[in-house]
């Protein structure tokens, strides 16, 4: 009788725990289905959108869905303009990834070497990145350019002691080194967070793995290229992937410096002219998914990746 009676009052209680995390669990749904909804539309229904009108002769300001297939696409394979674009982020890429990765890897370095008000310099270093690319952009332009003041004041005085006065007068003009130039606050911009990133790598570093190199007889330098180095490689993986998805996407830090220029033309700039100047929205369209596939070709392997590790472990 007591087990009976045990069980019967044992039953509503599980049941009831079973209503409430299902009240709970649709209640967890119910809060976070308008960000869901908003997600959906404005982020996945307008990346359809954009697809859909790539694939259209859409020109001018009214609608036209008329379907056209790829030719978008294979007039920009044959556009000049768009292969500049190309050539220029493939520059600015090159530039702004291997100097965030060389000039943060440097900072962290040192940082790890627990050198004095190591929190201040840290917040220092990182102080550029709370600072968005058109504020950058504004400050460098005046820095860097001769036409406003004297040619010789502040970075132009700093460039011609280095004799790379050819960077202050020609950034905003010549193909190569003017988009050269234009990653530089960039680099300048984004070191600070490679910095904390790697810092946050070599801190993870076992400190006995370095003594037990520097035992075996190794140089500082071949602790660092021997043994740290190789166990943050996924650090410098995951900086890579970053910073080259921004330089893929970069817009604002051009406009702000140089306005625009075929020059200095990236495929963000081409993709703004030829839809809001130029009204051409099929092909703009075409640019906005040429863009967002080339971004998925880095981050997509990155998080599958990511994803592997994880079960792994």
């Amino acid at each position: 009788m007591a087990v009976a009676s045990a069980e019967k009052t044992a039953r509503p209680t599980r049941k009831s725990r079973g209503n409430f995390f299902t009240l709970q669990h649709w209640w967890g749904i119910l809060w976070v289905l308008p960000s869901l909804i908003a997600v959906m539309v404005f982020v996945y229904g307008f990346i359809g959108w954009t697809a859909r009108v790539s694939v259209s002769a859409w020109k001018g300001l009214l609608a036209d869905y008329t379907y056209v297939g790829f030719q978008n696409f294979t007039d920009l394979a044959s556009d000049q303009r768009f292969a500049i674009d190309v050539q220029n982020t493939a520059i600015f890429t090159v530039v702004f990834v291997l100097g965030c990765l060389g000039l943060g890897l440097g900072l962290a370095i040192l940082l790890d070497k627990g050198i004095r008000a190591e929190g201040f310099y840290r917040s220092l270093f990182l102080f550029p990145m709370a600072i968005s690319f058109i504020v950058t952009g504004v400050v460098w332009r005046w820095l860097m350019n001769p036409a406003q003041g004297d040619r010789l004041s502040g970075l132009n005085l700093v460039f011609d002691k280095l004799g790379l006065d050819f960077l202050v007068n020609s950034w905003h003009g010549t193909p190569t080194w003017g988009i050269a130039a234009v990653a530089i606050p960039a680099v300048w911009q984004m070191s600070g967070y490679t910095m904390a990133l790697y810092l946050a790598g070599l801190r993870a570093v076992p400190e006995s793995l370095r003594e037990a190199a520097r035992v075996d007889g190794a140089s500082e330098l071949q602790v660092y290229r021997k043994v740290v180095m190789p166990l943050i490689r996924p650090v410098t993986l995951s900086a890579i992937i970053i910073l080259g998805h921004i330089s893929l996407k970069v817009f604002d830090l051009i406009i702000a410096m140089a306005g625009k220029q075929v020059a200095l033309d990236v495929p963000a700039i081409y993709m703004w002219t030829t839809t809001f100047d130029g009204f051409f929205f099929g092909r703009g369209a075409a640019i906005g998914i040429v863009l967002l596939l080339s971004v998925a070709v880095l981050v997509i392997p990155y998080l599958w990746y990511t994803l592997r590790q994880e079960s792994d472990t």
